[in-house]
């Protein structure tokens, strides 16, 4: 059940995601207009249609994506077959669409099977089916989940049932769409005389997403627009519960364990184990003859190891960043190593990789991950994720996803000179941070373990016991603790008699969610008290209301018994 709830929560994510902006106007348009008879009869949709075209999108989706690098390799054939078929197809319905002549010779090689008349109310299925071959969602930690055991044939019930869900979450918003557009042209009137015009628009769609796709112009629109589903994708993949459950094939081993050591962007180096090897890789980029890289040959250097993929968007922002510290370090000690796990089928092509990696001024190694067997054995689930390797071999440092590139150079810096205090550093590099941002205020802020990105306290944030002490330089848009604390999962709650907490933030509205019992003392920077009242189970109080944006702090004491779970901002 777990799983189930999981993969729905992570399709209805992806569902609304800007990633599928490319594919919502086919889906639209075709959810209610299709092809017509060569003579000119006009006949409308099915009403069933839209729940076809989503249905043959979400099968064809589903087996590319668990079983269909597996079958490809078993036939011998190119992994990205399928993707250039969906294309083709995709091509051809849409000439179809505009040209009722070329509908009614795809429809002759069906006669042959005693069909006396090709009534051409075809309901979609196969549109759909042409869509889920190209259709390439972002990867969130469930999607990753999936692909992982599909690429690596660990296919389960838990991962049946797990990419099930999914492929339902996913569905929903895509069938709004679809239905929607049939409710569009079922509302036009004098159908009869607008529906060649819908259809050509149906077609023109169609054929405009497939010269898009060999254009890679989705993910070059996609790399403008914010995520604005990264906080739930985030809130998603940090809960511990999730991420037991993600853990489908047991991917904690001696190699990797002490992994666990090290927190997600943490802004001062920890050790986390000696590095796991680099293994199972299929072909190496950029090296004398192709030769693969050992992490024991490259011992006495710093060393970065990048998890990407080409068609990536997150990965597209981040590689500008990884190029810049190669170019700017490489000769002082420091050796980038692009590990390349691709999420989808076509990214394992070495042609495709190798283009992929010249548009990026790509000249460090990169291993082709494949199998995402080295993947596997640092128990990643992010795209891109950084692994900062000390001269000795230990990780040091590990941050998903993008952003917090100052703090990772940093990191670098500090150790190239803790390996050579007599290696001159040049200026820190100034490739402008373009992650988009979604919105105008401080983000959400969670207090469980699960969910530290805005920890501001100078120290790992970790579940457990522990006495916190306020820093004298607090990042804006963070959290500090003061005291003992008791860090949960999902909350945090004094160890003491009490403990503080200190907010800065940048918003017009701050609530904050709490449970238990007793009364929370609010102050802000100006020294103005409020106190909260606290009874009962997680609740949200509000510390400012307005309608004006504007920056500020507040220390929170708060008393035995309650429990802090986030601060959130309007």
């Amino acid at each position: 059940m777990d799983l189930i709830v999981i993969g729905l929560l992570g399709g209805l994510i992806t569902g609304i995601s800007p990633c599928i902006l490319p594919v919502l106007p086919v889906i639209f348009l075709t959810g209610g207009a299709q092809s017509a008879k060569f003579d000119g009869e006009l006949v409308p949709a099915r009403r069933s249609r839209p729940y076809f075209v989503i249905a043959g999108l979400i099968l064809s989706f589903t087996l590319v994506t668990l079983v269909g690098s597996l079958v490809l390799g078993l036939l011998g054939l190119p992994q990205d077959i399928i993707r250039w078929a969906g294309i083709a197809v995709l091509v051809l319905i849409g000439v179809s669409l505009i040209i009722p002549r070329v509908a009614h010779l795809l429809e002759r090689p069906f006669q042959r099977f005693g069909q006396r008349e090709v009534k051409n109310r075809g309901n979609g299925f196969g549109v759909g089916l042409a869509l889920g071959a190209v259709f390439v969602p972002c990867a969130g930690p469930v999607l990753a989940a999936i692909i992982v055991a599909g690429s690596t044939g660990r296919i389960g019930m838990g991962t049946v049932l797990l990419t099930a869900s999914f492929a339902l979450g996913v569905a929903v918003p895509l069938l709004v769409f679809a239905l929607a557009g049939r409710g569009v042209i079922e509302r036009i009137r004098a159908f009869r005389t607008k529906e060649r015009g819908l259809r050509i628009a149906a077609g023109v769609a169609m054929i405009a997403l497939a010269v898009g796709l060999l254009f890679n112009v989705p993910q070059l629109l996609q790399r403008l627009l914010p995520d604005y589903t990264a906080p739930l994708q985030e809130q998603l993949a940090d809960s511990d519960q999730v991420s037991d459950a993600l853990d489908l094939g047991g991917l904690v081993t001696d190699e990797n364990r002490e992994l666990s050591n090290c927190t997600n962007g943490a802004s001062e180096l920890e050790s986390c184990g000696t590095a796991p090897s680099i293994k199972g890789i299929s072909q190496w980029l950029n090296t004398p003859d192709g030769a693969p890289v050992d992490l024991t040959a490259v011992r006495g250097k710093v060393v970065l190891i990048d998890f990407w993929a080409y068609s990536c968007i997150n990965c597209q922002r981040s590689l500008p960043h990884v190029v810049a510290w190669d170019k700017a370090y490489g000769d002082l000690g420091l050796q980038v190593i692009g590990i390349h796990s691709p999420e989808y089928a076509f990214e394992k092509d070495p042609a495709n990789v190798a283009a992929g990696a010249q548009s990026f001024g790509i000249d460090y190694p990169v291993a082709l991950d494949n199998d995402l067997a080295t993947w596997t054995n640092y128990r990643n689930r992010y795209w891109p994720a950084h692994y900062l390797i000390d001269a000795e071999g230990t990780v040091r440092h590990i941050a998903f996803g993008e952003g917090n590139y100052a703090t990772t150079e940093k990191l670098i810096r500090e150790l190239l000179q803790n390996a050579d205090p007599a290696v001159r550093l040049p200026a820190p590099t100034e490739v402008a941070d373009e992650t988009p941002t979604v919105g105008s205020t401080t983000r959400e802020t969670f207090l469980g373990s699960a969910k530290d990105v805005n920890f501001g306290g100078g120290m790992p944030y970790r579940a457990g016991s522990r006495d916190y002490t306020f820093p004298e330089d607090q990042p804006a848009d963070t959290f500090a603790l003061d005291g003992g604390w008791d860090v949960q999962t999902q909350y945090a709650t004094p160890s003491g008699t009490e403990g503080r907490v200190r907010l800065d933030y940048h918003a017009a509205e701050v609530r904050m969610v709490v449970a238990g019992t007793g009364d929370v003392v609010v102050r802000d920077e100006k020294g103005r008290e409020q106190t909260v009242h606290v009874d009962g189970t997680p609740r949200s109080y509000a510390l400012r209301t307005g309608s004006a944006v504007s920056t500020g702090t507040y220390t929170v004491t708060v008393p035995t018994g309650v429990q802090v779970y986030s601060f959130t901002f309007g």
